[in-house]
Order: C-alpha cells, then structure tokens, then sequence
C-alpha cells in the first residue's frame, strides 16, 4: 500500500477573489456539497420548466478526462450539458467561461466558481498560457472541460466556426472530445431576454472523436476544430436543427 501524503491545497493562501479566478482552483467540502444542491436543482428545473431531454448520453465516456463541445446560444447551454453528467462528478467538471465576462467582477466570479464549478478562459492576456495550462490540468487530474468553441453566444441561434483553441487542449493526446448538439436553448433563453421561457430543450450527443494523431501546432489545432465542427453538422442534419448556416467558400475549401 502506498504511503498517504497530505498535501496543502494549491490555492490554500489566495484571497477569495484570485482564488475564484485560479486555473487550479480545488473543491472544498462546503463547495462539493452546495454543488450537489445546485446541480440537483438545475436538472429538476431543466426537466420540468424545458422538459429537456438528452439523446445518446450512452456516448459519453465512463469515466474522465474527456471534453464535450457543443454549440452556443444561451446561458442554459453549459446548464443543459451539465444536467446530462452524472452528480458524482460535479468537482471533476469544469465548463470554461471567458475570464473578462465571468471573472472579473467579485460576485460573478464567486458564483461562476461555487455554482458552476467554471475556469475562466482569457481572451485578451496571457492566452496562450491560459489555454496550456488548461491542458495540463486535464490531463493530469483527470477533469472534465464544457466548452464552446463558438468564442461567444450566437444572437442569431446560428452557429459560427469553431475556434482552433480546441485543438490546444487534445492535440497529440488520447482525451476524447464529445460533439453535442443543443436545439431549443437560444427560444428558451436568447442572449437579448432577461428571464428564461418555458420552451423545450434536447441535447443529442454524438460518439467521441480522438485526436492522438493531430500535431500540436497550429495545423493540428485547425483539423480538430474543423473535424468537431462536422460532427455538430451533422448532428444538426440528422436531427434537422436549424442552426447552421450553409457553409461558406472558404470553409469549404479550407
């Protein structure tokens, strides 16, 4: 049996505010537990207010790491996909929010990271570092990453071009990455409405995609997102979704 160690929590000595915005933020008991409240409440709200429904959750792995991608139009859209997980990962899942939008004021901040258990992403400053050292949290602690590769909420519920940034956390790695389809978020809560409506909503969710054979430089990191990108095509096609735009020339051709 190997020696137990206890080690001090990496964000021990931070005060609340940079401890909130710390990639390598950890749970606490008190966190884990008001976690499980909330993620109990939401799936009880989703399934009675949008009588969600989730299609082919058998396709998400057993068990971490991994990264599900779907398209964004509303702030139910990390909720919906939460929802689908089981309770027992809650500290394990991380959505991932735009650091200047969730992070920079106190009380968003603190809820962003108590209710939702999110990291944040910075557009603008230390980007590159930001997005490396999302990487290695997931591969070294075995998380689960939400993620949009839109950049931001549609206003139209049309999806645009994913973002290569996708490519930098599973490039050259074994981590799969699972394609959703979320139809009904953008009626239920569009960008412009204060309140949610009680429309429905359905997740469809697509077998996973791996991408140890990607190279970890910009090449790579556009075939993953591209490659993710068509599967939520499809996903859309199949299910007829009306949430894509035709493809443009120079998607077509890239």
């Amino acid at each position: 049996m190997d020696d137990w160690e206890l080690k001090p929590a990496k964000d021990l000595n931070l005060p609340p505010h940079e401890r909130h915005k710390y990639i390598l933020r950890e749970a606490g008991l008190l966190e884990g537990i008001l976690r499980t409240v909330w993620w109990s409440v939401i799936r009880m709200s989703l399934r009675v207010y949008h009588r969600i429904e989730v299609h082919g959750r058998e396709n998400l792995p057993k068990t971490p790491p991994y990264i599900i991608v779907a398209n964004h139009s509303s702030h139910l859209d990390a909720l919906s996909i939460g929802s689908a997980l089981p309770l027992s990962f809650g500290n394990k899942t991380f959505p991932l929010a735009a650091g200047d939008l969730f992070f920079e004021n106190p009380a968003a901040a603190a809820f962003s990271a108590w209710a939702l258990n999110a990291l944040p992403v910075w557009r603008r400053r230390a980007g590159r570092q930001c997005l490396a050292d999302l990487r290695q949290r997931l591969l070294e602690e075995q998380c689960i990453y939400i993620l949009f590769p839109e950049g931001t909420r549609s206003r139209t519920g049309q999806m645009a071009a994913f973002r290569e940034g996708l490519g930098m956390f599973v490039a050259e790695t074994d981590v799969p990455v699972v394609p959703c389809l979320i139809e009904g978020a953008h009626a239920a809560w569009p960008p412009h409405a204060r309140v949610p409506r009680p429309k429905k909503i359905r997740l469809y969710v697509d077998e996973p995609c791996q991408f140890r054979d990607a190279t970890n430089n910009r090449k790579g990191w556009k075939r993953v997102a591209q490659t993710v990108e068509e599967a939520v095509r499809r996903l859309s096609v199949v299910h007829g979704c009306e949430i894509l735009p035709p493809k443009s020339a120079k998607n077509a051709e890239s």
